[in-house]
């Protein structure tokens, strides 16, 4: 079993541009991500997936793989598809699972990568999942930049949105207050043909892309984890996980 994590990365971020190579206590946070990623006992190898010099030169600097991909990519998963096909050609070699990796998720941990891959090695006809983890305010719950997500008993997803669901105006205080995190591993044959479907309404409406698979009836497993993760989207994002990752153990591993 053949399972690899890419990170796509780009510096034209429309919320924040130049985010991968943001310093955080001296190391590029697309570095910090890298690093991080490889700590996991899961994956056999991790890749950046980028269309931007300046991150391929960096991650070739600190003994990383890059993989040059188009400029023309609107969707993570669409670098990813492009940078593993990239992977199979030289390496001659088919994976068998594919962790998405987003590049905004410094304070990513080798357990949360380990959770996630889980449920598909164990339920073949898991061919996907996504992570989730509790909020820990009402803010962080009305953030348009943390996408949400209720599930069923089962944790399987019933819906994603960026705004803040379960609703409130109710009057009721006691809600599950989820937001997905960004590791996404695919079975690999999954992740190419996820890419074919065409966008969804709900998907365009809600600007996330796991509604492509609920509207077309597919399951996406969800895995509760419970490490503190913050994704950066602007600059108050950033100041946030500098102060968090300062006292963070997980830096002397790697730094």
């Amino acid at each position: 079993m053949r399972i690899i994590g890419i990170i796509p990365a780009r510096m034209a971020s429309s919320r924040f541009p130049g985010k991968p190579m943001a310093d955080i206590l001296g190391m590029p946070m697309i570095g910090h991500c890298l690093k991080r990623c490889k700590l996991s006992d899961k994956l056999d190898e991790v890749y950046v997936a980028t269309c931007d010099k300046i991150i391929y030169d960096y991650i070739e600097s600190i003994g990383g793989k890059a993989v040059m991909t188009k400029d023309t990519h609107e969707r993570a998963s669409d670098r990813t598809a492009e940078a593993l096909l990239k992977i199979e050609e030289a390496s001659g070699e088919k994976q068998d699972i594919v962790v998405m990796i987003q590049g905004d998720e410094p304070m990513i941990t080798p357990r949360m990568i380990d959770a996630a891959v889980q449920p598909v090695l164990d339920h073949e006809e898991v061919k996907i999942t996504n992570l989730m983890a509790y909020m820990e305010s009402r803010e962080e719950h009305e953030d348009p930049n943390e996408v949400k997500v209720v599930v069923d008993k089962n944790h399987f997803a019933l819906y994603f949105s960026r705004e803040p669901i379960p609703s409130r105006k109710k009057g009721v205080d006691d809600i599950p207050m989820l937001k997905q995190i960004c590791i996404i591993p695919f079975e690999r044959d999954f992740l190419l043909e996820y890419n074919e479907m065409e966008q969804t309404q709900l998907e365009i409406i809600e600007s996330v892309d796991m509604m492509r698979l609920l509207e077309n009836g597919i399951p996406v497993k969800m895995v509760m984890v419970d490490d503190n993760t913050y994704a950066v989207d602007n600059q108050a994002d950033l100041d946030n996980v500098v102060k968090r990752m300062s006292n963070d153990p997980l830096l002397k591993e790697y730094m």
